[in-house]
């Protein structure tokens, strides 16, 4: 185990090092704020009510957990693999290829739904240009700036993510001000956490089941770990990224969706599809051109994940490439150590799913994509809790003892992880048709890239023999 971790530690540090301090810090602290939080909150909320709140405090701690412990793994052995890499290792050739495999997955459903939000948003804007035109303009923009280098990804999501970072803020402070009555035309409406049916009007059940939804939020934390092993500083960089994700969670997430509840009567909410919650309460401030703003956010949110999706789909199938879990073709890297064919690959999937969503809305296609990508999330957090527990069982004394960045309660809080991983999918079963829809078909994509690992472990096996063979020869 130990020489495992120095070998990785070497290669970790050979090679330009392309993401600066900044970006790691920007990509941690924006890297998770898109438009499923100024959005996709309000749904949570109408079906919730101000209980909310303790939603997304249950979702944020089972985050916090995974990625404690994906943390461990990243301090003492940084790899642009990330979890695939340590699962690999931890767990067999088999959990790395399965998980390395659905998070690709997971991203191309995400790089396209990026592109339709952003290419609606700007066609709202500009009627003329059809939304398709503009999300395919998109892929490119971002395609290309994920391959000129890493830092070239870097500086594009630092510049994005401070905005993402400065709105909220903003919004924190004058809804804060807002919420006591502090603010011009305000009133104390504090009260509105339990003047309209109760803080949990749905009564708890509900509660839970919001866990289930705003989890899929939070998805995305760990690209601040993948980015840190193309850092300067790898060990920092994992350490600053995990440290800081609880008050991130609580100040962006929480606070946010807290300020909302309080700021507007739960069952006042619009309907998302018509305008979301943080637009709405923008409105109510006063500030001028709060819905245009309100939709630049939006944009810039779109454009932030789209990015950051590139990114993470590239490194995840360049990494599976190198290990012969892909096809070896997709770990050649371009002269600025960008994988850049596994970038290419990667926006294949997009560019398809967007012109089968404009040519062939109805035909479910793009639907299936986005609910069989849905519980990769808590399969990647499942697979984290298992690894680390693996990996610090293989660990002598002295190297448990070396650790920079360690889970605590060992191994309990990683079985509570798996539990509450387990309770979400059994609540999504018992809750509703599209929850249970999302379970089924994610289990279908599971099974049909599982069903692949037969063909590419006797391809593994044959190479290793050959290599063998040219050895003795």
């Amino acid at each position: 185990m130990a020489d495992q971790i120095a070998e990785q530690g070497q290669e970790a540090a050979a090679g330009p090092k392309k993401l600066r301090s900044r970006h790691i810090t920007m990509i941690a602290l924006g890297g998770i704020i898109g438009a499923s939080l100024f959005v996709g909150s309000g749904n949570v909320v109408r079906s919730v009510g101000p209980a909310a709140v303790v939603s997304y405090l249950l979702g944020g701690l089972l985050v916090f957990l995974a990625m404690r412990m994906l943390g461990e793994m990243a301090a003492a052995r940084p790899a642009i693999g990330s979890f695939m890499e340590y699962a690999r290792v931890g767990l067999g050739e088999g959990a790395g290829y399965l998980v390395g495999w659905l998070y690709w997955y997971y991203w191309i459903g995400v790089i396209a739904f990026e592109a339709v939000v952003g290419g609606s948003v700007l066609n709202g804007w500009f009627p003329a240009v059809p939304p398709w035109a503009f999300s395919v303009l998109l892929l490119l923009l971002f395609t290309t700036t994920n391959l000129v280098s890493a830092r070239s990804f870097g500086e594009v999501e630092y510049w994005l993510a401070s905005i993402k970072v400065a709105a909220i803020v903003v919004f924190l402070a004058v809804g804060a001000l807002f919420a006591f009555g502090l603010w011009p035309k305000a009133s104390f409406s504090i009260p509105n956490l339990w003047q309209h049916g109760g803080f949990a009007p749905h009564g708890w059940w509900p509660v839970l089941s919001g866990v289930a939804i705003v989890i899929f939020s939070y998805f995305g934390t760990e690209i601040a770990v993948m980015a840190a092993a193309e850092s300067e500083d790898p060990a920092k960089g994992v350490r600053q990224a995990v440290v800081t994700v609880i008050w991130r969670i609580l100040l962006f997430f929480v606070g946010g969706v807290l300020l909302i509840v309080t700021i507007v009567p739960w069952n006042q909410l619009p309907n998302p599809k018509q305008e979301g919650p943080f637009a709405h309460a923008f409105s109510l401030f006063g500030l001028p051109g709060a819905g245009l703003v309100m939709n630049a956010v939006v944009l810039t949110a779109a454009c932030s994940v789209l990015n950051s999706g590139l990114y993470s789909a590239g490194r995840m199938f360049s990494a599976l490439g190198e290990r012969g879990l892909a096809p070896r073709l997709v770990a050649r890297k371009n002269k600025s150590g960008v994988p850049a064919v596994a970038v290419i690959a990667s926006t294949v999937g997009g560019y398809l799913a967007v012109i089968v969503n404009f040519v062939a809305p109805d035909s479910g296609i793009f639907d299936f994509i986005m609910n069989s990508a849905g519980l990769v999330a808590l399969f990647v957090y499942s697979f984290i809790a298992v690894t680390q527990m693996r990996m610090r069982q293989k660990m002598t004394p002295e190297e448990r003892a070396g650790l920079k960045l360690k889970m605590w309660l060992h191994p309990w809080l990683g079985l509570l992880t798996i539990a509450g991983v387990i309770a979400i999918v059994v609540v999504m079963l018992l809750t509703d048709d599209s929850a249970r829809t999302q379970v089924w078909t994610s289990i279908v994509s599971l099974a049909v890239i599982a069903a692949f690992w037969p063909l590419v472990r006797r391809s593994l096996n044959r190479k290793r023999a050959a290599a063998g063979a040219g050895q003795d020869g």
